[in-house]
């Protein structure tokens, strides 16, 4: 009898096997997917293969945070990926939360990308996430030192304003 694969994983949306490790751990996740305009993530709970939201932040609230308006179209840029990464991990820590296993679902693990950009946001924080140093962007990168325009003063002063928080 031949087998049907899963709607999800057709769509490649899912992958059960890694998702059932996930759950078989009972740890908290870290989800993150980035968007064509943003980075989202979210602090999952799974209990009985049901999963609860427990904390959500995405790139948009850097705008609150002194975020420029003339760069809002580069809310998904590596520097606005580490920055949501810096906040989220700000919030965890806020929350005094269990540390989270890293979840990039069906994204793409190249190394020095907006994904371990995040990751490095989290680690700043504060939050005890084991990554090797070399799959992290170079600091120029991720403080937006290679962007048309120079996007150092304004990335060090969002990030004081997280630090504060």
């Amino acid at each position: 009898m031949k087998t049907i694969m899963k709607r999800r994983r057709l769509e490649a949306k899912t992958d059960y096997l890694f998702r059932r490790k996930l759950l078989v751990s009972n740890k908290p996740r870290m989800v993150v997917r980035k968007t064509n305009r943003y980075i989202i993530s979210e602090y999952v709970i799974s209990k009985e293969a049901k999963d609860s939201v427990t904390l959500l932040t995405n790139s948009r609230e850097l705008l609150k945070h002194g975020w420029p308006e003339t760069f809002a179209g580069s809310l998904k840029s590596i520097p606005a990926s580490y920055l949501t990464g810096f906040l989220m991990g700000k919030k965890i820590l806020e929350k005094d939360l269990e540390v989270p296993i890293m979840d990039f679902g069906m994204n793409r693990t190249i190394h020095k990308t907006k994904l371990f950009a995040f990751v490095k946001g989290l680690i700043d924080a504060g939050v005890e996430i084991n990554c090797d140093e070399k799959t992290f962007p170079e600091e120029e990168r991720i403080e937006g030192k290679n962007l048309k325009e120079d996007f150092s003063k304004q990335f060090k002063t969002i990030k004081s304003k997280i630090g504060k928080q």
